[in-house]
């Protein structure tokens, strides 16, 4: 067929694009367009059953379209959603998410309990990754593609970090992979520089921020220390350079008060936090509890965990993958909590806690395709999806979190 052509959009899926059907009934992906718009495209590539395009011209637009507010919008890849109003950005993702349930895990009429919306639709990120030019300015991935797209502006970042990141001067360094940035308690800066080689660059600063270089062989203070402090909800925790941590803290503090509410912990239980992290979870878990075990793979976040929640005795550590980690344990825990990486569980991860048989596990999801993945096997191992509660996790983007409550 002609490399151009016209659709329809007639939904918006997840990932980002509008979804349409081509004259011979193949499903065809625009990328910033919206329900109901015709669209001038261009096919980019052809896979089984389906095309992936991207808009010449917006033909028909939307009434609902608005003016995005950054200008390398549509050009950089961290932004997918600026030229949708933000209550309507938070429809679409409760659609998107009922349909990867329906279509994916075979979930018939899935419960969402409640959605919560960021407090912030702008300036909410608390961390930003970077990516060097070839002229040694800070970029971000360009839509769809590796190469580096230099900015100016940000919009999603917190303001302490939209002050510091136009401050920093690099020469191009090759071997620096990753730029990263974090902001703190009372407005404190951590500069982390990812690579591969042992040896640093040549680093001096005037700002008043930490800075770590980090390659395979550890990690090399630069300026100041390795770690931030970040309270949520009264609780204070230690975050390594190479440590992850929740990017939008109002998100972060709603999702540890739904859990608290909706798992009713007593004296009496025992509690997994598989992919525990620094110990967000666990740090409020451990109190309410008899026994709490973490589970995290990641040795930095391994030892925040164990400093964070070093003041309670009935919490154990153990180091390694879930799937390594899991089927060794000894443990019939009341409630599990799993907060996976965006590829979800392991399946031999997956076997090892539902043999463990809890009453109650809860899902903590980045990804509604590998959650819906992961929820039709716990179905199919006699859990059921009693309900699941949206946070907004990313405004302006596809990206969709939930917290999603499973019972025995």
């Amino acid at each position: 067929m002609n490399s151009e052509f016209e659709v329809i959009i007639q939904s918006l899926v997840y990932g980002g694009s509008g979804m349409g059907r081509l004259a011979d009934g193949r499903a065809v992906f625009i990328p910033f367009t919206l329900p109901g718009e015709k669209v001038k495209a261009r096919i980019k590539e052809e896979k089984k059953g389906f095309v992936m395009a991207e808009a010449l011209e917006i033909l028909q637009s939307s009434p609902q379209r608005i003016v995005p507010r950054c200008p390398h919008f549509r050009m950089c890849g961290g932004c997918h959603y600026q030229h949708i109003p933000y209550e309507m950005q938070v429809d679409f993702k409760q659609e998107i998410f009922i349909e990867q349930l329906q279509r994916i895990g075979g979930i018939t009429n899935p419960r969402i309990s409640q959605v919560v919306k960021s407090d912030a639709a702008w300036n909410y990120r608390n961390a930003l990754q970077f990516h060097l030019s070839p002229n040694g300015k800070l970029g971000f991935e360009r839509s769809n593609s590796h190469d580096t797209l230099e900015i100016h502006e940000c919009h999603l970042s917190c303001s302490s970090l939209n002050e510091t990141w136009p401050q920093l001067d690099f020469e191009f360094i090759p071997e620096i992979e990753l730029v990263e940035l974090r902001q703190g308690d009372e407005d404190e800066i951590l500069l982390a520089l990812y690579s591969q080689e042992s040896t640093p660059p040549e680093f001096e600063t005037e700002l008043p921020i930490s800075a770590v270089y980090i390659s395979p062989q550890g990690q090399i203070i630069l300026a100041g220390n390795n770690y931030l402090r970040i309270s949520v909800l009264g609780k204070s925790l230690r975050v390594n350079a190479g440590s992850f941590f929740q990017v939008n803290q109002f998100i972060a503090e709603r999702m540890i008060s739904i859990l608290l509410e909706k798992t009713h912990l007593t004296k009496e239980m025992v509690v997994l936090d598989g992919y525990c992290g620094v110990g967000l979870f666990s740090i409020f878990l451990a109190p309410l509890v008899i026994r709490c075990l973490g589970v995290e793979v990641s040795p930095s976040a391994c030892r925040d965990y164990a400093f964070n929640l070093d003041a309670y005795d009935n919490v154990e550590l153990y180091e390694g993958s879930a799937e390594e980690v899991l089927p060794l344990l000894e443990v019939k825990p009341d409630l599990v909590i799993l907060d996976p990486p965006r590829n979800g569980i392991d399946w031999r991860a997956l076997d090892a806690f539902v043999k463990m048989m809890p009453a109650q596990l809860v899902y903590v999801s980045c990804n509604p395709a590998t959650l819906a993945r992961d929820a039709k096997r716990l179905i199919e191992t006699g859990y059921k999806l009693e309900e699941s509660v949206l946070l907004d996790m990313f405004p302006q983007t596809f990206h969709i979190e939930s917290l999603n409550f499973f019972s025995k």
